[in-house]
Parts: C-alpha cells; structure tokens; sequence
C-alpha cells in the first residue's frame, strides 16, 4: 500500500529515483585535488551531500569538457536533491541538459526533482524526454508510474510498471508496486501473483505483505489479512496502514475490542489512515 511502499515520504529509500552517478569526469582531474574533488563530486563512501556540492562546485571551476560538466551538474544536483533543496536542484539539471541534451539521467533525476515539489506535469514530461532518449531506462519508467499513481492515474501506472519489470525483473520494489497498482484497478487476481513474487524476492519487507493483506481485505478473507498484517506489523510495529487494515478485518469477524484498539493506534499515527482506505475502496 501507498502508506509504507515508500519510507520516509516515498523518499528515496524506495526510489527507484536513480540518482547515479555516471561517468567520472574524468577530464577534470588535472592534478591531485581535483582527483580528490572527482570522488567527492561522484559521492563516494556515502559521503554528506554538502561534502558533494562541495567537490563537484570545485570541479565546475576548472572542467573543459562539455560530458563532464553535464556529468558534474547533474551530480550537485543529486546532492541538492539529498538535502532537500529541490528548487537549487532543478537549477542545476537545467544546466546539465543544457549542455547535454541527451543526458536521460539529468531528464529524469529533474523529473524526481518535479514530483518531489508536486509538479506532476512537468515531471511526466521530464521522465517522458528520459526514456525518449533511452527508451530501456527501467528506473524513468518506475519514475513515471509513480507519478501517474500521484494523479490518480492506475491505468497509466501499471503499463509502465509491466515495462519496468519487464525490463529489469530481479529489481523487487516494482513487483509490490505492480501489485499494489494493479490491486487499484481492480486485477485481484494478477495483483495477488504480483504480491506473492515480491514477497519471495523481500521476506523481510514489509511493504508487500501490506499490500497483499489488502488484496484479502478487498477479498473478505479476512484470516487471511489479518495473518499478512501481523507478520508486517512483526517487522515494522508502527506501519498505521497494516493496524488500520487489520483493525477492519478483525471488525468484520465480530472481534470489537480487538479491532477499535487497531484503528485507533493506526490514527495515532495517521490521522488521516481512514480517508485513505476509504480512497482504496475499503470503508
């Protein structure tokens, strides 16, 4: 489900955002510093994104090549993007598609940039100009499914998603978002194989249990549901959508006390968990 499919407001973590770095830009390092200053503009070792800025605004002063400074606007941008700084962000994927028009990863990243702000439009268009460039780019295909999924658009979502997997099968987070997209639409039956080949690929997650304990709810099997939530809630006992979801299911099998005290600590959480279930049918 929405709720968990993306931790920490469908940060990254989940992201499918791709912010890799590229080739080094290598045409930048003329002597010892700037060697220093390549890794720290390509964020190695996890470095701080203020540490990347840092490295990559160094690089821009001494870089000739016009692939390295595309390269090197994209990454500080990358960086922006890691601090929140969208605004500064898509100023600096503005310059590096400037200066390479073809560069599919500075469309995308500025894409995710876009949806992060709540500019939808603008950031299909942008993921639509990355895979125009690459039309095999798996991660702009994720990107543009879970911005249709922002609008409300599930049809869209799931035919970009069926691409990305098709694409790139083994990467598992699109299988719990096909499922839970599909689940949308109404496909119970494809959402549930969806569900079960995410489950087998992340044991440990907990973002497709959720969504298959939904397929149940919306199913009425209820045991069923109940038994997905508790081994969600097992790995993440603060998930609100997996108590408000077995909250319901145990309400239907007649069990009051069990179920009010799981909607009312999945509120705890998520003051709005009952608008959004209400969203997916179940109310």
């Amino acid at each position: 489900m929405r709720a968990i499919a993306w931790p920490a407001a469908k940060g990254c973590a989940v992201l499918i955002c791709a912010f890799v770095a590229a080739a080094t830009p290598a045409a930048a390092a003329a002597d010892d510093s700037d060697v220093a200053n390549v890794d720290l503009c390509n964020g190695r070792n996890n470095i701080s994104p203020d540490k990347q800025i840092e490295g990559c605004t160094a690089l821009l002063d001494s870089a000739e090549d016009q692939r390295a400074v595309s390269i090197i606007y994209n990454n500080r941008g990358n960086a922006y993007v890691g601090k929140g700084q969208y605004d500064q962000a898509i100023k600096d994927y503005d310059e590096s598609i400037k200066v390479n028009p073809g560069y599919a990863k500075a469309f995308n990243n500025r894409g995710v940039a876009y949806e992060k702000i709540g500019d939808y439009d603008r950031a299909i268009r942008d993921f639509n100009a990355a895979i125009l460039v690459d039309s095999t780019y798996a991660n702009a295909l994720a990107n543009r499914a879970e911005t249709y999924l922002k609008k409300g658009d599930y049809v869209s979502a799931a035919k970009d998603f069926d691409e990305a997997i098709r694409l790139q099968p083994k990467l598992d987070v699109l299988w719990n978002e096909r499922c839970w997209t599909r689940s949308m639409v109404g496909d119970l039956s494809l959402a549930l194989a969806d569900c079960n080949a995410a489950i087998a690929l992340t044991p440990q997650d907990a973002a497709p249990l959720d969504s298959r304990a939904l397929i149940y709810l919306k199913t009425n099997q209820w045991d069923a549901a109940i038994a997905d939530y508790n081994a969600a809630l097992k790995i993440d006992p603060k998930i609100a959508s997996s108590l408000y979801g077995r909250g319901w299911a145990e309400l239907k099998k007649g069990n009051s006390a069990a179920g009010n005290a799981d909607i009312a600590a999945a509120k705890g959480i998520d003051p709005k968990i009952a608008d959004e279930f209400s969203r997916y049918g179940i109310k």
